[in-house]
This record gives C-alpha cells, structure tokens and sequence, in this order.
C-alpha cells in the first residue's frame, strides 16, 4: 500500500496529475470488477440450472448437511479456517 504524498509539498501540476492517475487506476479497477461481477453471475446461473436439473430428476438439492452447515454459520459455529 502507498503513502498519501504529503499535499502542501505538491505543485498544482502535480496535484493534477495524481488526480488523473488515480481517476484512471479507478476505472481499470471499476472495469475488473464489473467482469469479475459476470462471471459470478455465469457461474452462479449455471449452479442454479444444475441444481434445478437435479431437483427435476428427483435429486436430493439441499441435503441434511447442508442445513446443519447453515444452522452452524448463522448460530456463528463456523469451524477455524473456514472463512479464509
């Protein structure tokens, strides 16, 4: 992580210039997020096609695991190492 420059020790061009720097770092790191944002969107579609397929072939979906992994997260019994 960078230091903050010191603001009184910059001219106004180069306040400008970081302005630029940052506002163009900004929108490549907007850009990366919107297409990690897609992908999600792609693959959590797919997950759900899958799923719907299974259920429709009489598959079981959600499983008793599944619940007790649940109950155990919002209860805050989630196991160390889980979260990294």
């Amino acid at each position: 992580m960078e230091t903050f420059p010191d603001l009184g020790s910059l001219s106004d061009q180069e306040l400008k210039d970081l302005i630029q720097q940052l506002t163009e770092e900004e929108l490549e790191i907007s850009y990366k997020r919107r297409i990690l944002h897609g992908k999600i969107d792609i693959l959590r579609a797919e997950l759900v096609n899958r799923l719907r397929k299974k259920h429709e072939g009489g598959e079981e979906v959600i499983t008793g695991a599944d619940v007790d992994k649940l109950t155990d997260i919002l209860s805050g019994r989630v196991p160390a190492g889980a979260d990294e």
